[in-house]
């Protein structure tokens, strides 16, 4: 079939739910209206390590208005089944007052349940805890660790004594906590054995199967609504513990309850970005050839889960390597498991090998773009698979031409604006290309207007939008004419928003049950006399702002709410999907060069980001205005990551030190540069119907090396540790 006219796809169109939001009627987790609702505060456990020996919860249970306080000494033993399609890591997940042990410094350890949300505060203060501590082990560098990855190809070891030139760097990168703007909060209530949950996931079929296991229960019986979240980057991609002791107090105290973290329960109740160790070792000929890498990694995780980053692809794949090893082992720690914070893996891989090629091209006086193009490789070296598409070279082409790259003195410290060095910098970087089987139901009613639902979730890169962009234009609507719904587990399958993976998994579902709509209108119309199109041929058809009509005959057609009023139809409603090709037949990743000038201050070291530049390879753009969006956040997170975000522990009890914004660092409008984007032109079928490869991740991956590679080209200092603090540069 003729292929639609492309009216909004591809436009810069504003978010059909911007009013909603910006008016205060979205509707956020802790803002569902759920009536009788009590309220639970945690308490946290104030120990790092050990056992609990005695709670006082008289003064608490005493208050006005107090429903109950569970503890492990009253709580019910819940099921606690595996759901084996869920996102937790191997291990055991923690079980919320299953037991008198203390795992890690802010472990939920009590619960208190009251009529109003301030006498449930005040409880949860009252409720006296006693401990036995232990000397908790918050420090990565403290244990070696289990061995999680392991590769190799050729022999990285010798090929790496051989080489003409070798470089030798360890790079340390700090944990990084997520901090959205909406604090994650659930309420549960329960009608008999069925619990409806108003959450903050990034996937509610996965909180769906999770509480659905931990109850018990068949997960038909558990519904989750979440129509918005504000901002995720990843802490809600599982299911945490606070939302198993929402439900577990809704059911003990046969009432709905809300239960919302608080900022500082947010550091240890939601997962984190892990810190990494990481030693490199790379071996090239004197033309900057690369023949040998070998990387040694460490990273965090608790010692009741085992949480893996994917911080080993790039290294196996991003140059052309013909020796490499490398060991990834994760270090557990008296800390709550870490979890995927926005460019997972990826962003930490790209900050050490893009750090240690700008080394690299110093020692060999080479330009650092030249250096990545004379290892730029034809094929995955990991797989042997070409690359669906890999446009790097153009990324860099453009990026240098858009920065002014020409135009630096590659001298380090050359360049000074009165009391400012000045550094320019570079980067690259890759994200996979994720996509997963989904589907979606399309509808078009008697009114000639389109209902699209699906179980996605929109935590702020503007799915509501670019899913009613596709839809319009598929089914010949306007806009207005479309409406998505999303964040319902009663809705058809979808994945996890995360990975990149939303446009191409959920994006292609609804192209497809939208072709099939539109496709069975057109044979409704061309198969009836009474229509201006019978035995017109199907191929010729299009639907133009709700009418179909003959391609190169526009006076020919009829609207969608006449075909269906004269077949006695009330609507047309077809199930749209999308699986992945699992052949596997290419390489498929979203690429990225990124530009960067900074300031130093000589004196007191402080670092200002003056500009950036960003190129990204990442297929169809669907809206370039929700592109900037996610580029302009990407890299101000990139940026945090570089300069100010460090997550701190107290070795003596674990406690962790800055959990607060006023603590934590994280960029303001004033940290802010001019940022610019440039999305290359094109699109990759090979990696969706729809042409997309994913942006989300991608934007923030070569952030903190292309800023780093800048400190250096300013001060002629090379810091291998992020956050870059002043104290590292005076």
């Amino acid at each position: 079939m003729s292929e639609q006219p492309q009216v909004v796809v591809g436009a810069a169109r504003s978010r059909v739910d911007g009013r909603l939001k910006v008016t205060g009627h979205a509707e956020y987790a802790a803002d569902h209206a759920v009536l009788g609702v009590a309220h639970a505060v945690v308490v946290d456990a104030t120990v790092g390590r050990g056992r609990i020996t005695g709670i006082d919860a008289r003064a608490a249970l005493a208050l006005p208005g107090v429903l109950t306080v569970i503890t492990h000494q009253n709580a019910p033993r819940l099921p606690y089944q595996r759901n084996p399609g869920g996102f937790a890591p191997p291990g055991r997940a923690l079980r919320p007052f299953e037991s008198d042990e203390v795992k890690f410094f802010g472990q939920p350890v009590a619960v208190a349940v009251a009529t109003t949300l301030e006498a449930a505060q005040h409880a949860a203060g009252l409720v006296e805890v006693r401990y036995a501590a232990e000397q908790p082990v918050t420090d990565l560098e403290d244990t070696p660790g289990d061995e999680a990855v392991a590769y190799a190809r050729g022999d990285a070891d010798r090929a790496l004594a051989d080489a003409p030139v070798t470089l030798d760097v360890t790079y340390r990168a700090a944990r990084n906590h997520h901090n959205p703007m909406e604090l994650n909060a659930t309420t549960a209530r329960w009608d008999g054995d069925r619990l409806t949950l108003w959450d903050k996931p990034q996937w509610v079929m996965g909180t769906r199967g999770d509480l659905a296991a931990v109850f018990g229960i068949p997960a038909e019986n558990v519904r989750v609504v979440s129509p918005f979240v504000g901002g995720a980057f990843g802490n809600a991609i599982r299911t945490w513990p606070h939302v198993v002791v929402a439900a577990m107090a809704a059911r003990q105290v046969r009432r709905p309850v809300k239960l919302v973290l608080s900022r500082k329960q947010l550091y240890p109740g939601v997962g984190y970005r892990p810190a990494h160790r990481y030693w490199l070792r790379l071996g090239s000929d004197r033309r900057g050839r690369l023949s040998a890498a070998v990387h040694e990694m460490r990273s965090e995780t608790s010692r009741y889960e085992r949480h893996v980053e994917s911080v080993s692809g790039m290294g196996q794949m991003f140059y052309t390597t013909p020796h490499v090893r490398q060991d990834y082992r994760v270090v557990p720690l008296d800390v709550n498991t870490p979890t995927a914070m926005r460019g997972p893996g990826a962003a930490t891989a790209a900050y050490v090998i893009e750090s240690a090629m700008d080394e690299l091209a110093y020692e060999l006086g080479l330009d650092p773009i030249e250096l990545r193009l004379r290892n730029e490789p034809d094929t995955d070296p990991a797989s042997g698979l070409p690359f669906s598409t890999r446009r790097l070279r153009e990324c860099y082409e453009t990026g240098a031409r858009a920065f002014g790259w020409d135009r630096r003195d590659p001298r380090p410290r050359s360049t000074r604006d009165g009391d400012w060095l000045v550094g320019t910098g570079m980067a690259a970087g890759c994200y996979h290309a994720l996509r997963s089987p989904c589907q979606a139901l399309v509808r078009i009613d008697a009114r000639g207007r389109a209902l699209v639902r699906c179980a996605a979730s929109d935590m702020g890169p503007g799915t509501y939008t670019s899913v009613t962009q596709l839809a319009a234009d598929a089914l010949g609507l306007a806009m207005p004419d479309v409406e998505f719904r999303l964040g319902d587990s009663t809705l058809p399958a979808a994945p996890p928003q995360g990975g990149s993976q939303t446009m191409a998994s959920v994006g292609s579902a609804v192209q497809d049950g939208c072709d099939r709509l539109r496709r069975q209108a057109i044979a409704l119309a061309v198969e009836d006399p009474r229509s201006p199109l019978h035995a017109v041929a199907p191929e010729d058809v299009i639907v133009q702002m709700g009418r179909l009509r003959v391609r190169h005959d526009p006076g020919r057609g009829e609207s969608y709410r006449r075909l269906l009023a004269h077949n006695g139809r009330t609507h047309l409603e077809v199930a749209g999907s999308f699986t992945p090709d699992a052949h596997g037949q290419h390489s498929s990743y979203a690429y990225a060069a990124t530009f960067a000038e900074v300031g130093v201050d000589a004196r007191l070291g402080l670092v200002r980001v003056r500009r950036m530049v960003g190129v990204y390879d990442t297929g169809r753009i669907i809206n370039p205005k929700l592109a900037e969006s996610q580029a302009l956040g990407g890299t101000i997170g990139g940026i945090g990551a570089a300069l100010l975000e460090h997550g701190m522990s107290d070795p003596r009890d674990g406690r962790l030190v800055n959990a607060s914004l006023a603590d934590y660092l994280v960029p303001v409008n004033a940290d802010v540069p001019d940022l610019a984007a440039i999305y290359l032109d094109g699109d990759d079928y090979d990696v969706a119907p729809i042409g997309v490869k994913g942006l989300g991740e991608i934007v923030l991956v070569g952030v903190a090396p292309a800023i780093g590679n800048a400190v250096f080209h300013a001060t002629g200092r090379r810091v291998r540790e992020i956050p870059i603090t002043a104290e590292a540069l005076l």
